[in-house]
């Protein structure tokens, strides 16, 4: 008769156990202060167009999802958009760091952005079970804009966000995932920056935190020497840094979405390297993290453990 009996001793490396429990004794009170609370997650770059790391980042949000974390994503997709633009052989412009968005480039900016780039992700999440919905911001007025700049053409500045149907979803235990189109003030769509999108998200439905995931590890008080890499600053020295023009133009959105949703209560904002494994969980959840923290007015209060309610009916079981 076969024997399908399994020893522990055969198969555990010597020491492995011992260095597992060390970094969940080191994620514990980092656990303990994102639990039950919503977490705004930006997300753009290389990270978003690689199949890979596309994957990865949403098994990394979804671990964040079980262990309490309630999450909003929102995104852009600048490189799908420049490659469905060329294709349809319309010139890919920028102004001032702006992409130039007239109105045949908003319908492929549209199309992209809610029919390719946002069912990639929500497909990449639902891999793990049904708990991914995807959104326009347009939809149901979620974010609604005035025109930024006419140089720019149909690109928008948020003016308002209403909050209902991410709440909603929220409350529900799904994961909303928004792309940075809003509806305008004027009629029509607006593509707006989606660094400006979460900071406005963030702000407007209080959230605990607002991540930004881009292609660089963070901000550098000089981005062409890699050793000056800031790993926490204030609202203060963000601040000052946009007004003293001390930053790329790049990085300005970013920063001035972090001052907005800071200055709006949320209690802190991340700009970290999305390429780099797992970068979400090593910001949030080791003691050190990886990228450019950005602290608000008031030090953060420790949550409480909330139930995972019925999310858990929704993961799929692929271990078998």
């Amino acid at each position: 008769m076969e024997n399908n009996v399994k020893y522990a001793t055969e198969t555990r490396p010597e020491g492995v156990s011992s260095l597992t429990a060390d970094v969940l004794v080191e994620a514990m009170p980092w656990i303990k202060n994102v639990t039950g609370k919503t977490i705004v997650i930006k997300y753009g770059g290389a990270a978003m167009v690689d199949a890979q790391l596309r994957a990865d980042v949403m098994a990394d949000i979804v671990l964040l999802k079980i262990i309490g974390v309630k999450p909003v994503i929102v995104h852009g997709g600048g490189k799908a958009i420049n490659a469905a633009m060329q294709a349809a052989q319309l010139p890919v412009e920028f102004v001032d760091g702006q992409r130039v968005t007239t109105p045949e480039a908003m319908e492929i900016v549209r199309t992209v952005l809610t029919g390719k780039v946002n069912q990639e992700l929500v497909e990449a999440m639902n891999e793990h079970g049904n708990m991914a919905v995807g959104l326009s911001g347009a939809d149901a007025g979620t974010l609604v804009a005035t025109q930024m700049d006419p140089r720019w053409g149909r690109v928008g500045t948020v003016t308002s966000v209403n909050t209902q149907l991410i709440e909603n979803l929220v409350d529900a235990d799904f994961i909303p995932i928004v792309a940075s189109i809003a509806m305008g003030e004027d009629g029509g769509c607006y593509n707006v920056n989606a660094d400006i999108a979460a900071g406005s998200v963030a702000a407007a439905i209080g959230a605990h935190k607002v991540v930004f995931l881009s292609d660089v590890d963070g901000l550098y008080e000089d981005f062409q020497d890699k050793g000056t890499l800031i790993s926490r600053m204030t609202i203060e020295d963000a601040s000052a840094m946009v007004k003293d023009e001390r930053i790329s133009t790049g990085m300005i959105p970013k920063l001035n979405s972090c001052i907005h949703a800071l200055k709006s209560g949320v209690g802190r904002a991340h700009m970290i390297n999305g390429t780099t494994p797992h970068a979400l969980l090593l910001e949030l959840l080791t003691d050190k993290g990886i990228g450019t923290m950005v602290t608000g007015y008031d030090d953060l209060a420790d949550a409480t453990a909330q139930p995972l309610g019925n999310f858990a009916a929704k993961l799929v079981d692929r271990t078998n």
